[in-house]
């Protein structure tokens, strides 16, 4: 239902360049990174592809179905992004690939020193105090839909790789530990959110996120928050977007939204009601909110629902 964060279009190899016409390759590549441009003009099943290294890649146009990691297989759609693990083999169809209707997506091989160095650097500036956290790069979670930080991230890295600016592997470096650290900070709050009822000794992350589902259709002062977790406000802000990359308000905007998805599923349902009970004293602001994250207004999702 989400409307997704397309990435800007890439300008396809011209007929002359094409080696193949499934999984044709275009490399630029950096110190620390390689881009890869991957374009298919027909129909294929079952086409192998491994990196050494970890990879990010992201949908452009087209469609893929893929086979990752011995899961089911899924529809891999622009607006999406797959990381993959080193030595991983993935395993594509093109079922829909022809001249008129290629299928193109980027692939960003990551160098594993820089990625140990970037873990490191969390972890050297990332914890506070007593609570130490582990940082790392898991795949949990290795299929998602992008978010606004992460288009524009992978833009800017497309472009800068694909540039002929002499200090591309400057500017590369930048956007690409800003990526790295936002997409271990994403899967932080994922496992933390999926920690927070199953952990009778609940460290401070896990009380705070448990605090504000239990407290979601109320109001929530961020300074109730702060003294949760035995911080300053100011100290709680940082504290909270350096663990997860987004700030509190945003958290609870989310999880506010998320239940308003599954409140709004019910016909008997109007958009003033689920606004208070989610949480919102205001409804226009619910509903600026609501579009922000989901693409389109309460009422026009709850008409989109089949029941």
């Amino acid at each position: 239902m989400q409307v997704k964060n397309h990435l800007n279009h890439v300008a396809l190899s011209s007929s002359r360049e094409l080696q193949t016409l499934i999984e044709n390759r275009r490399i630029f590549n950096l110190k620390n990174c390689e881009l890869n441009i991957f374009e298919s003009y027909e129909q294929a099943q079952h086409v192998p592809l491994t990196f050494h290294d970890l990879v990010i890649t992201s949908m452009v146009r087209g469609h893929k179905v893929m086979h990752l990691m011995d899961r089911p297989s899924f529809h891999y759609l622009p607006g999406e992004t797959v990381i993959v693990p080193p030595n991983e083999t993935m395993i594509i169809d093109f079922p829909e690939a022809s001249l008129d209707n290629p299928t193109q997506c980027i692939a960003l091989a990551v160098d594993d020193a820089y990625l140990k160095d970037t873990i490191e650097y969390l972890h050297s500036y990332y914890n506070i105090g007593e609570d130490k956290t582990h940082w790392e790069l898991t795949f949990n979670k290795y299929h998602f839909e992008n978010d606004d930080d992460i288009t524009a991230l992978i833009n800017k890295l497309i472009n800068v790789c694909s540039s002929g600016d002499k200090a591309k592997n400057i500017y590369a470096d930048l956007h690409l530990k800003e990526l790295l650290i936002r997409l271990i900070q994403s899967q932080h709050l994922e496992q933390a959110h999926a920690s927070i009822h199953s952990s009778n000794n609940q460290n401070r992350l896990q009380y705070v996120l448990h605090y504000i589902q239990e407290h979601l259709t109320e109001k929530i002062a961020v300074d109730a928050l702060s003294r949760k977790a035995y911080l300053s406000r100011n100290l709680f802000f940082k504290w909270f977007r350096e663990q997860f990359g987004i700030t509190p308000l945003e958290y609870i905007n989310r999880e506010r939204v998320k239940l308003a998805k599954q409140l709004l599923s019910q016909p008997s349902q109007n958009v003033n009601t689920v606004s208070k009970q989610c949480g919102f004293s205001d409804v226009n602001y619910f509903v600026r909110v609501f579009k922000q994250i989901e693409g389109i207004t309460p009422k026009a999702y709850q008409s989109c629902i089949i029941i």
